[in-house]
């Protein structure tokens, strides 16, 4: 069996990436040292473990202890329109160069999975046996406050017999699963991949991959799928599963276990391929999105087992079904002439009335994820984590269009953002399994004679196989993607964030110093922007920077004169907030607005309005008075989100991190004249 899937045949050497918008964690998660505390918590990033952001908290200090505290950024989705989009600034830097670098072939791919937010009561907590407890501590994706990796307990190597084999081992397995703990994929997904056998037609040049599974069907050994070239010993970071990780587009579907109407977890949504645009076609016809695919169902308790291809399913007594990927499932929608006018009013998301799998007849009115995006890769250069060849220079960067929900529910979701490298040494899309061993074109370490068949000038090289051919990824902590309110029907939506983190870039790298993102927003007038960052009180103490050690802070303020100055402008001279509405807080004034983005939220707005408490406002609170620079504000603020009314040019800057000579932290937002 073979798969030319531009099999993410992906390095050599230490190529990192690390995600700067939305912040990557790199699987940090709330530690205070250099280095993570736990590189296999949630996913493989083949990283160094200096770098990545710590999940954002909603107060003044660290809290390690309680969820509740964690702040998840809240992005506004996209509207049904084609025109009304919500624009996110994917940003990330990677090592090893990219795009039209000829020392180099590379991807980068950019997908997201989703599931229902619920409510708090959803969230999971404590290691209750209860079947609620037990689907929310496997099912509910989540950040949690515990940098411990989820605990998997596999059982024989042999398949279960029965099962009550099967169920007993569940029942163990999910007593183990900590709901303090984070969680991305599931631990069903995670379980089919130990069962699944491993595509034997890849290119695993000479490593050895050991047999761990054995099948009764067919009396046969076999290697599973969370065994693969660059994880020949299979081990477990998370519950991802390796050999999708390594891989795309991955061939089987990527869904994380049984539809669950509750949950409605999507399977991995691909959002962006950008390399050689040559395998656009292939990406087209190999995504998930909008392809269906296929797996082999058993009859019991356990419905997955060894076979990927359906001739084995056969002999495995399995049928093979086809499943839909869906973006969400709209369980109120319960007739097709319904469903059909969802679809009349959705201009980018096709909407079909149909079963979720072949074997079912229960139709459903399916929401499907639009098809990626393929283009080029931005020109990065080598043995460099910078900016990419691109006018004006930035790092590589993706305008996400936010997911569209119709239903009009809150969703929780995580971004990943792989970078595939591989060596022109052999042909990625031509080289398969009967390349393997001692055919294989490349070895460990080998020795040249550069002299040929002369006299010995014997040469070592430096050649991994595991490594040649090579996937690094980064991941975002979970953010929240939220319906858009009436007042944004129809209007193009900026959102405006905030990257990087405390400490000079000596100290901060491969992480980086504060910044906008993007910092040179181009808009039309009546188009959104929201602004809003999220922060943390858990930095690595005596860095560089200015406040209380260890923190972050952050405000918005207008600049009184070009960026190249520092000082920001008096709010009555101002004219960023004459030019403004908030539609987040429609009744609040010029002032009001001015006043609760330059006190990063300590204060709601001037004075009360029906979004802000007087207790809360500048002139009719009691507390203390706002430190200067913001050490009783709270890390995090969801900020505004704004209708710029008129064309213009306004700076901006952060009053506490920007500071001359040291760090900049300024931008600009460009408004042009939507008439003309």
């Amino acid at each position: 069996m073979k798969f030319a899937l531009l099999a993410m045949l992906l390095v050599g050497g230490h190529a990192d990436i690390f995600m700067t918008n939305p912040k990557g964690s790199n699987n940090r998660l709330n530690e205070n040292g250099v280095n993570r505390a736990n590189g296999a918590r949630l996913f493989d990033s083949q990283n160094n473990n200096k770098g990545g952001y710590n999940v954002g908290e909603r107060g003044v200090e660290a809290n390690n202890e309680d969820h509740t505290q964690q702040f998840q950024i809240e992005y506004y989705g996209s509207g049904a329109g084609s025109d009304e989009k919500s624009h996110l600034v994917v940003e990330w830097a990677h090592q090893h160069g990219c795009g039209s670098n000829p020392k180099v072939q590379c991807n980068n791919v950019i997908q997201y999975m989703c599931m229902n937010q619920g409510t708090e009561e959803d969230y999971p907590a404590g290691d209750g046996n209860g079947e609620e407890d037990t689907k929310e501590r496997a099912n509910y994706m989540r950040d949690g406050i515990d940098t411990g990796r989820q605990v998997y307990i596999q059982g024989p190597g042999r398949h279960e017999r029965s099962d009550e084999e099967h169920l007993n081992r569940l029942a163990k397995a999910y007593a183990a699963l900590n709901a303090d703990q984070g969680l991305h994929e599931s631990f069903k997904w995670y379980d089919q991949c130990r069962y699944r056998e491993a595509n034997n037609g890849l290119f695993r040049a000479d490593q050895d991959l050991k047999n761990n599974r054995y099948s009764f069907f067919d009396k046969k050994a076999y290697v599973s799928s969370h065994r693969t070239r660059q994880n020949a010993g299979g081990t477990q970071r998370g519950f991802e599963c390796p050999e999708e990780r390594d891989y795309y587009p991955y061939w089987e579907p990527t869904l994380q276990g049984p539809y669950d109407a509750k949950y409605q977890r999507t399977p991995w949504i691909d959002a962006a391929y950008l390399g050689d645009t040559s395998n656009c076609r292939t990406v087209f016809k190999n995504s998930f999105n909008q392809n269906k695919k296929y797996r082999c169902v058993l009859d019991g308790a356990r419905d997955y087992g060894k076979s990927i291809h359906e001739e084995g399913c056969t002999a495995e007594g399995g049928k093979w079904v086809s499943f839909e990927s869906y973006l969400e499932v709209l369980e109120k929608v319960d007739t097709e002439e319904d469903c059909n006018k969802v679809a009349a009013d959705n201009e980018v998301n096709q909407v079909v009335w149909r079963p979720l799998r072949s074997d079912s007849d229960e139709a459903k009115c399916i929401v499907k994820a639009p098809r990626p995006f393929c283009g080029r890769a931005a020109t990065t250069r080598n043995n460099h984590l910078g900016n990419a060849l691109t006018n004006p220079l930035y790092s590589s960067r993706f305008n996400l269009r936010l997911p569209h929900f119709p239903s009009g529910d809150t969703k929780r979701c995580v971004l990943r953002v792989r970078y595939n490298i591989t060596t022109g040494d052999y042909d990625p899309k031509n080289t398969f399994a009967d390349s393997n061993g001692d055919a294989s074109p490349v070895t460990n370490d080998p020795t040249i004679n550069i002299l040929g068949d002369g006299d010995e000038l014997g040469l070592t090289l430096a050649i991994n196989t595991a490594q040649f051919g090579r996937t690094f990824q980064d991941r975002s902590h979970i953010f929240k993607v939220v319906p858009r309110t009436d007042a944004m029907a129809g209007q193009f939506l900026h959102n405006l964030n905030v990257r990087g983190q405390r400490g000079n870039i000596v100290q901060n790298y491969p992480s980086v110093e504060y910044d906008f993102v993007p910092d040179d927003l181009e808009m039309k007038s009546g188009e959104l922007v929201h602004v809003q960052w999220a922060g943390y009180n858990t930095n690595p103490a005596n860095r560089a920077g200015e406040g209380t050690d260890a923190t972050d802070r952050n405000n918005f303020v207008q600049m009184s004169g070009d960026l190249d100055t520092s000082y920001p402008e008096t709010v009555d001279k101002s004219d960023f907030w004459q030019n403004v509405e908030s539609l987040t807080a429609p009744d609040a004034t010029p002032e009001d607005i001015a006043v609760s983005l330059a006190s990063s939220g300590y204060y709601c707005g001037y004075e009360a309005h029906s979004t802000c408490p007087a207790e809360h406002s500048l002139v009719g609170n009691n507390r203390e008075a706002l430190q200067g620079q913001l050490n009783n504000a709270n890390a995090s603020y969801r900020g505004h989100v704004l209708r710029v009314k008129g064309a213009g040019k306004y700076f901006y800057l952060c009053t506490r991190n920007n500071n001359f000579t040291n760090r900049s932290q300024k931008g600009s937002i460009t408004v042009q004249d939507a008439a003309l």
